[in-house]
């Protein structure tokens, strides 16, 4: 049997592994000065008003020229920034820190279009604000990894909130009417005339709020356990003048009571942070009508673990390390599921729950998620009749 950690198994030298870790070093360099350029307005600034120096910059967004300049130089060394002058010799009498300070920098459009456009589904700034806001609990995640304890989405706070509601709005916003439009029996249950429906985990409510925009006969209740996000979803439907068919309510869903069944039921990517899955699972289901439709949307992970993974399980490995998987734990007891739950993890907590099977929808570009049905079965004992309604 071949040692695993030998060269020939692996096919790394010591070099190239320290090449591979360098070059780490410089993309996580990368997404922290993404960051700063985020939180500060810089990238905004370029883009709306052109090229800008650093005195130009710093004028614009209130902040210190000196800081801003080395930003500039840092987003120009790599190929963030285009600089006017790049690469050109400077007069042998110039003074250098007057160069510096007048040379103009530009935010090429594509580049602009994934820093700033909020509705596009290119848009990946939040992924850097999600990586800032786990630093300062660092020394939490790292207590929690000794005694088994763990960092909630409320210790995390509100840039980790507002950045994983900014990275999925625009797929609820753009794709996901037409996603479940393109699914029969989705669109069907939606489409009833003064259909109820549930949104399960949702957060800031932009989910909620595309289904009540796609289906104007549907009533859409929203129900989350984070109270900030609550207050942000009710905000956004008061925004978007949908705030009498799109209700938000704090509250968990393993609890889920209600005076009228449901006709459809989602879960937008929570499922694997939930500490009691399994339960939420079973009280949506008994709060469905009989031919309503559950919908899970969670990680496409791959069917099964391999090593060395794809990049999107390995994406969902470093959410899980640092925020789902803590998350799921800072509550106990807790099923510990973590952000890579693959399909056989969530067909048990389904059969637990009583649903009679999962299968995969056909939703094939959607992002990192993959869609499931629950099904529901003709044999479930519902109990929902007569029970008092979902608390406020």
């Amino acid at each position: 049997m071949s040692d695993p950690t030998d060269t020939a198994d692996t096919g790394d030298t010591a070099d190239a592994f320290a090449e591979r870790l360098f070059a780490a070093t410089l993309g996580a360099i990368d997404v922290l000065a993404v960051h700063v350029g985020d939180r500060l307005g810089w990238y905004r600034a370029l883009a709306s008003s052109g090229p800008l120096t650093s005195t130009g910059l710093a004028e614009a967004t209130g902040t210190a020229e000196r800081y801003a300049r080395e930003w500039l130089e840092q987003q120009a060394a790599s190929g963030v920034l285009v600089a006017e002058d790049a690469g050109a010799a400077p007069a042998l009498d110039a003074d250098p820190q007057h160069v510096a300070r007048t040379r103009l920098y530009a935010l090429p459009a594509a580049h602009a279009e994934v820093l700033t456009d909020t509705s596009s589904l290119s848009y990946l700034a939040p992924l850097a604000r999600f990586v800032g806001a786990i630093g300062p609990q660092l020394p939490r995640l790292l207590e929690s990894y000794r005694d088994g304890g763990g960092v909630s989405w409320d210790q995390l706070g509100d840039d980790a909130r507002q950045a994983q509601s900014d990275v999925n709005r625009p797929w609820f916003e753009r794709r996901l009417a037409p996603t479940l439009a393109a699914l029969p029996a989705v669109h069907e249950a939606l489409s009833r005339p003064g259909a109820r429906v549930v949104d399960v985990g949702c957060g800031f409510g932009w989910s909620t709020l595309a289904l009540a925009e796609a289906y104007p006969l549907a009533e859409v209740h929203g129900v989350d356990v984070d109270r900030p996000s609550v207050a942000a979803a009710r905000a956004a439907a008061a925004e978007a003048g949908l705030e009498r068919r799109a209700f938000f309510h704090l509250a968990d869903a393993a609890e889920l009571a209600v005076a009228q069944p449901y006709d459809a039921a989602f879960a937008f990517e929570c499922v694997h942070d939930m500490p009691r899955p399994v339960a939420v699972l079973e009280g949506v289901r008994r709060a469905m009508r009989p031919d309503g439709v559950v919908v899970v949307m969670d990680e496409a992970v791959a069917d099964e673990f391999r090593a060395p993974a794809d990049d999107v399980d390995r994406i969902m490995y470093g959410y899980s390390l640092f925020v789902c998987l803590p998350d799921g734990l800072s509550t106990s007891p807790s099923a510990g599921t973590g952000t890579v739950m693959r399909p056989a993890t969530l067909r048990r907590y389904a059969r637990a729950a009583g649903y009679a099977g999962v299968e995969v929808l056909p939703v094939d570009d959607f992002g990192f998620f993959r869609f499931y049905r629950l099904l529901l079965g003709s044999t479930d004992e519902r109990t929902q009749r007569g029970r008092p309604a979902v608390p406020e």
